[in-house]
C-alpha cells in the first residue's frame, strides 16, 4: 500500500517520538513507550524495530532479578551508529566537532582564521576540518546524518543566511549556499546543513543533551560572552529566532545610553559595556581573553575595577532577560566565564541586588557543560533537533516556499 504525505509525516512524527522519548527516559520497554506516547503497541514494535535497523536505537539485554516471567526487554538511543557534526566559527577560528545523538563527542578539531578573516576563506576552513573530522569516524559503520554551523551575528536559518557579524566584518554572506558547494563532490555531500546563530546553537545543546530523566527549564537562555555578547532562547521546546533571525541579539540592547562606542555603531550596548573591549584599555582590545588574563595576574593599574565593572553590567543584563523572561535557567558560557570570579562574583552581586529590590526570587543561573565546545556540541544538537521534530521542519518549509 502506498502511503499518502499526509501519512508519511505522520509515520515521521511517531518514529522521532520514540526518539525523543528514549532520549530524555532511556531503557524504556515497547510497552511503556506505547503506554507513554498513546501509540499501540503493534505500531511500536514496528516502528522500532526500523529505528533500530536504521541505527538510531539499540536493545540490551535484560540483567536477571530472579523473578518469574518474561522481562521486557529495554530500548536506547544508540550512541555508536548515527553522527552528527557541528562546526563554529567565531573570532578565534573555527572549531568542529562530531558527536554522537546522545552528544558524547567522538572527534573535533580546530584551526584559527586568516589573518584577514575573510569570510569565504573561513568557509573553505569550515568544510576541509568537517572533512576532517568524518575522515576519522569508523565509516561505513558510522553515518553522518546532519551538520549544524554556528555563526557569531544575526542568520535567517530557512535561508542560511547570514545578515551580519559585526565582530567579524560579514554582511549578507549566504552561508549555507556556499559551504554546501564547498562539500560537493565529497563523502558529505547531501548531508542536511543547518546554518543558526552561535548562541542559539549553544542553547539547542542544553536543551537536546542536557541529563536524561530530568525536566527542561522553561524558558532556557544560553548567554554567551566573549568579545561579543549574544543570547539563545528557548520557550516551551522552540527556538525562539524571531521576525527576521534577530531575536537574542541582547549584545545590541543598550545599557547605558551614554556609554563606549559599540561594534554595531551604536552606544551603550550590552557588548560595549560587558565583552572583552570593556575590559582592556583601547589599543589593547584586541587581546581579548589572554590580554585580559595577563592584566589580572600582573596586576595591571584598573584592571580588576575593569573587569568587575564589567561584570556588574552583566548583572544588568541577567537582571533584564529576567524581566522579560521569567527563565527557568540561565546558563552562562563563551570564554569571558573562564575568567571567574573576578567577573562572576560581580555580576551575581549585581543580579541578586536587583532581585532583592524588586522582592523576586533570584533566577538559577549556571555554567555550560560543555565548556569551549558549547556552540560546535549545540550545532550538532540543533540538527538533531530538525531532524527529530518533522512537523516543525514542515512547517518551516511550508513558510519559506
Amino acid at each position: 500500500m502506498q502511503l499518502t504525505a499526509d501519512q508519511h509525516l505522520l509515520k515521521d512524527l511517531n518514529r522521532m517520538a520514540i526518539v525523543r522519548q528514549l532520549s530524555a527516559w532511556p531503557g524504556q520497554s515497547r510497552a511503556a513507550l506505547a503506554e507513554a506516547l498513546q501509540l499501540t503497541k503493534s505500531t511500536v514494535s514496528a516502528l522500532t524495530r526500523e529505528l533500530i535497523a536504521e541505527g538510531w536505537l539499540l536493545e540490551r539485554e535484560v540483567v536477571a532479578t530472579g523473578e518469574l516471567g518474561r522481562r521486557p526487554t529495554p530500548l536506547f538511543v544508540d550512541p555508536g551508529r548515527l553522527v552528527l557534526l557541528g562546526a563554529e566559527l567565531g573570532v578565534d577560528g573555527v572549531n568542529v566537532v562530531a558527536t554522537s545523538l546522545t552528544g558524547d563527542v567522538l572527534a573535533r578539531a580546530r584551526s584559527p582564521l586568516d589573518a584577514g578573516r575573510d569570510a569565504h576563506l573561513a568557509l573553505v576552513r569550515a568544510a576541509k576540518l568537517l572533512l576532517q573530522v568524518h575522515a576519522r569516524l569508523d565509516t561505513p559503520a558510522q553515518r553522518v546524518i546532519g551538520i549544524g554551523i554556528g555563526l557569531p551575528g544575526a542568520v535567517d536559518e530557512a535561508r542560511g543566511h547570514l545578515h551580519f557579524a559585526h565582530n567579524l566584518g560579514w554582511r549578507d554572506l549566504p552561508a549555507g549556499r556556499l559551504l554546501s558547494e564547498h562539500l560537493r563532490g565529497t563523502p558529505l555531500q547531501g548531508a542536511p546543513l543547518f546554518v543558526q546563530n552561535d548562541a542559539d546553537m549553544a542553547v539547542m545543546g542544553e536543551l537536546e543533551f542536557g541529563a536524561a530523566n530530568e525536566a527542561v527549564p522553561d524558558p532556557l537562555i544560553f548567554l554567551s560572552l566573549g568579545l561579543g555578547v549574544g543570547a539563545g532562547i528557548v520557550v516551551e521546546d522552540r527556538l525562539l529566532t524571531g521576525a527576521h533571525g534577530l531575536a537574542g541579539e541582547v549584545g545590541h540592547t543598550t545599557l547605558d545610553i551614554d556609554g563606549p562606542r559599540c561594534s554595531c555603531g551604536r552606544r551603550g550596548c550590552a557588548e560595549a559595556m560587558i565583552g572583552f573591549r570593556a575590559m582592556l584599555p583601547e589599543g589593547d582590545a584586541a587581546g581579548g581573553l589572554a590580554e585580559v588574563q595577563r592584566r589580572l595576574h600582573s596586576k595591571a593599574p584598573g584592571s580588576t575595577e575593569a573587569v568587575a565593572q564589567a561584570g556588574r553590567y552583566l548583572g544588568m543584563l541577567l537582571a533584564n532577560l529576567c524581566a522579560a523572561y521569567d527563565p527557568g535557567r540561565i546558563v552562562l558560557g563563551g570564554s569571558a566565564v573562564e575568567l571567574g570570579s573576578p567577573f562572576l562574583h560581580a555580576a551575581f552581586q549585581t543580579l541578586e541586588g536587583f532581585a532583592t529590590a524588586a522582592s523576586v526570587a533570584t533566577p538559577t543561573v549556571t555554567l555550560t557543560r560543555f565548556g569551549a565546545d558549547a556552540v560546535p556540541v549545540g550545532a550538532a544538537a540543533l540538527a538533531r533537533y530538525r531532524l527529530t521534530r518533522p512537523l516543525i521542519a514542515a512547517r518551516r518549509l511550508a513558510a519559506a516556499a
